[in-house]
């Protein structure tokens, strides 16, 4: 079995290969022993290992005496809110944006907030003691001990509910969208959401049938959407991911519009309306350098923090700042939510939109001049060897200064998959590709070598 950790977005793994039932059921009651809590929120996306999994987690909980409250199949960012709202801790059962195949489990603390890094090495820890066949845990419950394991329906209805809230009081008539649901966790409320404000939509990658998750549609391949768009005469096509925690967006024209032009958008639009705590705005390292020149330019403060949006939030929270995210569409509204939420970011961006009365494509005209970027996914053996790899990152430092101030070299290693991200922005034709090229072949050939050193 491969060692289990949190990446940046949980514990991911093929489903019953890495992720087995045996390991999510440990790993429920690890969290159970860790977490001070009488009662878990449990839900999944639509995954055809979601019930599995789901079920080994619920199990998990309850034989630590905890109460498990199976919500169903709901957005991420759903399971989010009601955490907040109830005052409980949540697990979703999901993989967000990976093939369908792959499975993974994601740790809010009561309020909605996702696990900060000490409380998730507290559950590892205790998840090495439940596996460990030679640790004595606590006495077996029994009786009525043992947590009980209900189902709650009608939770969807609330988070629609109060998604259409936000707006306070403005409509959307007038507007025609696509919604792209990626037949993930939203397939069954997305159109709701819009069209109960008085959208025209039109719905699409809302037929899941356990493995056709993130398969050709939503935001990880936009392709389908821009068709629709421009068929369906739409004003802008949204697109989710399996779990609902991101968006992009495409305009009239069928134009992708990435993380950095959205935020950015939106950064403008709350500067203007006063909304912008701080006059400041939260990103990744991996955001463009674009983003941030044109940041400038408006006179909007930009700080950076490592990739996930846990850190993007802990920035927030820190300076009681307003917004924040990543060119994968992660954006948050922290004065709305505790976490990214693709089906509240559609809606804030429609709104843009109906407010402005201007097509997105032209609010966005000349907004960011994005720097040519490069992102190369190199596969290894193992991320964990990355630290050790001096002649990497030896190269790393070369390749930044031999760019002279025209660009940056980041490269880490992925928190979900066993890959190795190198992404290069840089101003000269062709640059970018190069450095990139050369970096990503010497990170296959450093790791390979030192996984096939014995010791």
């Amino acid at each position: 079995m491969a060692r289990t950790r949190f990446g940046t977005d949980g514990v991911r793994g093929i489903a019953n290969v890495e992720l087995t039932p045996e390991l999510v059921l440990a790993l429920g009651r690890a969290v159970a022993r860790t977490i001070t809590a009488t009662t878990f929120l449990v839900g999944r996306d639509t995954r055809r290992s979601g019930p599995l999994l789901e079920a080994a987690v619920a199990a998990g909980l309850a034989s630590e005496g905890a109460d498990v409250v199976d919500v169903g199949v709901l957005p991420t960012p759903a399971l989010a809110w009601l955490s907040a709202r109830r005052d409980l801790p949540a697990i979703v059962i999901s993989a967000s944006h990976n093939p369908f195949a792959d499975n993974g489990v994601k740790v809010f603390a009561a309020g909605g907030t996702k696990l900060g890094e000490k409380a998730e090495a507290a559950v590892e820890e205790e998840l090495a003691r439940v596996l460990d066949p030679e640790v004595r845990g606590p006495r077996a419950l029994d009786g009525h001990g043992v947590g009980t394991i209900r189902v709650e329906d009608g939770l969807a209805a609330e988070y629609v509910s109060w998604l259409t809230s936000v707006l306070d009081g403005r409509r959307l008539e007038g507007l025609r969208l696509v919604v792209d649901s990626a037949n993930g966790a939203a397939s069954a409320l997305a159109g709701a959401v819009y069209e109960r404000l008085g959208a025209d939509v039109v719905a699409i990658g809302c037929e899941p049938d356990g493995t056709n998750i993130n398969e050709g549609c939503g935001s990880t391949d936009t392709a389908v959407l821009a068709r629709a768009v421009v068929e369906h005469g739409a004003d802008l096509g949204l697109a989710l991911d399996g779990d609902a925690d991101r968006l992009l967006a495409v305009d009239a024209a069928g134009q992708l519009v990435d993380g950095d032009e959205l935020l950015a958008l939106f950064a403008l639009d709350l500067a203007k309306r006063g909304q912008l705590a701080g006059n400041t705005v939260v990103v990744t390292v991996m955001t463009n350098l674009g983003f941030r020149l044109a940041m400038d330019a408006q006179g909007i403060v930009v700080k950076e923090t490592p990739v996930g949006d846990r850190h993007v939030l802990a920035a927030l929270d820190k300076e009681g700042l307003a917004l924040g995210g990543e060119q994968s569409g992660h954006l948050i509204f922290r004065r709305l939510a505790t976490t990214g939420d693709g089906l509240l970011t559609g809606l804030l961006l429609a709104d843009v939109v109906a407010r402005s009365g201007r097509p997105l494509g032209e609010l966005l005209h000349g907004l960011v001049a994005h720097v040519p970027q490069v992102l190369v996914n190199v596969q290894v053996p193992s991320t964990e060897l990355l630290d050790g790899a001096r002649a990497v990152w030896d190269a790393v430092d070369e390749e930044q200064a031999g760019l002279d101030g025209t660009g940056r070299v980041v490269l880490r290693a992925s928190g979900t998959e066993p890959v190795v991200r190198v992404m290069v922005e840089a101003t000269g034709e062709g640059v970018a590709e190069a450095v990139a090229g050369r970096l990503a072949a010497l990170v296959d050939h450093e790791l390979r070598a030192a996984a096939a050193t014995p010791g």
